[in-house]
């Protein structure tokens, strides 16, 4: 009785390390990922793309996820890949912005799906670009329009509140 009580304790542990493992990869792609938008809203295509290879190395990280997670996971990942390569092989800020929003909308989906992100996360829409972003604030940072007329145009569409 004594040994079941351990192996399943041990197992139980064992679970909470590997999402805790995960959780970290999830939190590590979000945190790129919101200082590549706030360089976009800033409008340096330079400090985006430094960004963007921070968000490169992110998403090359390994993940341990549940099998429904990594199906996920796998349905997004070489997405998620291609436009944050593109992204981080240029610095035209415009050629940047077209690969963001994609990259915007396929993170969006995996993080909705995963359940995983402990920070909440903000899904913003611009009418002028008719794009989305996520941001880790509800104020409007938009990272399509740097002009001081624009940078807060927009408005946010969904939330996806923190997982404890």
């Amino acid at each position: 009785m004594k040994t079941i009580k351990i192996a399943a304790l041990t197992l139980a542990l064992s679970f909470f390390v590997i999402m805790a493992k995960a959780q970290n990869n999830i939190n590590g792609i979000t945190t790129a990922y919101f200082g590549l938008k706030n360089a976009l809203a800033t409008g340096s295509g330079t400090a985006a793309e430094s960004s963007a290879k921070t968000l490169v190395a992110a998403l090359s990280a390994p993940e341990t996820l549940t099998a429904d997670q990594q199906k996920i996971f796998n349905t997004y990942i070489e997405k998620l890949k291609f436009d944050t390569r593109h992204i981080s092989e240029v610095n035209d800020i415009e050629h940047q912005r077209e690969h963001f929003e994609s990259l915007s909308k396929n993170l969006y989906e995996v993080l909705k799906g995963l359940k995983m992100n402990s920070t909440t996360v903000y899904m913003d829409y611009c009418p002028m670009k008719k794009a989305y972003w996520l941001s880790e604030t509800s104020a409007i940072k938009n990272p399509y329009y740097n002009d001081k007329s624009m940078a807060t145009c927009g408005k946010t569409t969904a939330t996806l509140a923190a997982v404890k």
